[in-house]
């Protein structure tokens, strides 16, 4: 069967890339403000990004009411009961982006699909990515400029690893990818900018709903196959669910990995005697990655809707508000963390952080993700020697509100 070629934007002269600022805030600290914030309570009424002075999700309808929940323990209890804080709030912005997304669904239909996709990302089959995906596509990326002594990790590595690796899971043809990548991210922009996030909708449905068919008839071994096949007591994905996965792959695997790795870079390269001591003993490798994920996880905030009248932290909610779930400020609790805004991958685990969120939707791809950049750092250790960041150039500053990550890291290393 014939697969159609992927469609550009009608102005193929639009850049998503350029919404990111628009979408996420270019804010160095909203940490110092949701802690004060929090200090006075650990549930507020409000809106997140309103918060920050950024424009609302104009998905939402706009007499909606919002509450910031910002302790570890209110977060805690919101993400793992979700009879009472539903998923539908992703209705709103997500079921736009991406279409019927398991995000968006609740108890019994998530169960019923997430038991499907979850055969997908089995151990098994991700330690096997981990081999023939994930460690060529770094190999390649920094053969490019290892001999040069000089990169910026970021427009050179991180943003374009973790991409190349769904390509290959999808195996996608390769004359599409760059028009792939500009449709995938354009979905996100769909809180800011309705026309071009539908767009990119509706031209990756055009895009997926001929190749699912195509490797129904004829599966292989990459991840579209895998989902087109996968069944649980004889029964198969929906048409619909599979398209807004696949839709929802580039930002839930892409756009979070890529961050969270630059992310784990500027924190060990900006404490270098931390970075010392894991290049001394690879052991450490976990820890810091957990350690990144408290401190700058790749989602600061998640949604959740109120199914019913409810009491949270002493404040009441009615059914039907929307809660600003920030992960990113439970992260930083000092109550569960002892000095929470410091970067340190020697601390003790005490309690778990919510970056992959918690309850019946936690990110069904961490264990790809962990090997990812669990992978992605001893690429690095072991091509770039001498690493270190350039000393005749900006350091590296982790920007945004929500989805945050450095513009660049400048580095140097030894290319003996």
């Amino acid at each position: 069967m014939h697969i159609p070629k992927i469609k550009d934007f009608d102005d193929p002269h639009y850049d998503p890339f350029l919404a990111d600022e628009a979408m996420f805030g270019d804010r160095i600290d909203p940490h110092s403000a949701l802690a004060k914030l929090r200090e006075r309570g650990a549930v507020h009424e409000g809106d997140f990004r309103s918060f920050f002075g950024e424009p609302p999700d104009i998905t939402f309808p706009p007499d909606i009411r919002h509450f910031m929940v910002l302790g570890y323990d209110e977060v805690s209890q919101v993400l793992n009961d979700p009879a009472t804080f539903s998923n539908a709030a992703y209705r709103f912005n997500i079921g736009q982006s991406f279409g019927r997304s398991i995000s968006t669904m609740d108890a019994p239909e998530h169960a019923r699909y997430r038991r499907i996709f979850q055969k997908a990302f089995l151990p098994n089959i991700v330690s096997q990515w981990g081999d023939n995906l994930v460690d060529p596509v770094i190999d390649e990326l920094l053969a490019n400029f290892k001999q040069r002594g000089h990169a910026d990790l970021v427009h050179e590595f991180t943003l374009f690893y973790p991409f190349n690796i769904i390509y290959r899971q999808l195996q996608l043809p390769a004359e599409d990818i760059a028009i792939f990548h500009k449709l995938a991210i354009a979905q996100i922009v769909v809180s800011v900018d309705k026309e071009h996030g539908t767009e990119a909708n509706r031209k990756l449905g055009e895009y997926f709903k001929p190749m699912l068919e195509e490797r129904r008839h004829n599966p292989g071994n990459d991840l579209v196959s895998l989902l087109a096949m996968a069944e649980v007591e004889g029964e198969q994905l929906p048409e619909e669910i599979l398209v807004s996965f696949l839709r929802q792959l580039v930002n839930a695997g892409g756009d979070t990995t890529y961050r969270t790795t630059s992310n784990l870079l500027a924190g060990l390269l900006t404490n270098p005697e931390q970075f010392e001591a894991l290049r001394h003993d690879r052991a450490l490798i976990p820890n810091a990655i957990e350690e990144v994920l408290r401190w700058e996880g790749p989602v600061s905030m998640q949604s959740r809707l109120a199914a019913r009248d409810v009491v949270l932290g002493g404040v009441s909610i009615p059914a039907g508000s929307v809660l600003d779930v920030c992960a990113g400020a439970a992260n930083r609790d000092p109550d569960r963390f002892p000095e929470p805004d410091k970067f340190n991958i020697f601390r003790a685990r005490s309690a778990r952080h919510f970056s992959f969120s918690s309850g019946p939707h936690i990110c069904i791809g961490q264990h790809l993700a962990r090997v990812e950049m669990t992978r992605a750092l001893n690429g690095v250790l072991d091509k770039l020697p001498g690493l270190r960041l350039d000393p005749d150039l900006s350091a590296p500053e982790i920007r945004g509100i929500m989805m945050r990550a450095p513009k660049h890291i400048f580095v140097r290393f030894d290319n003996a």
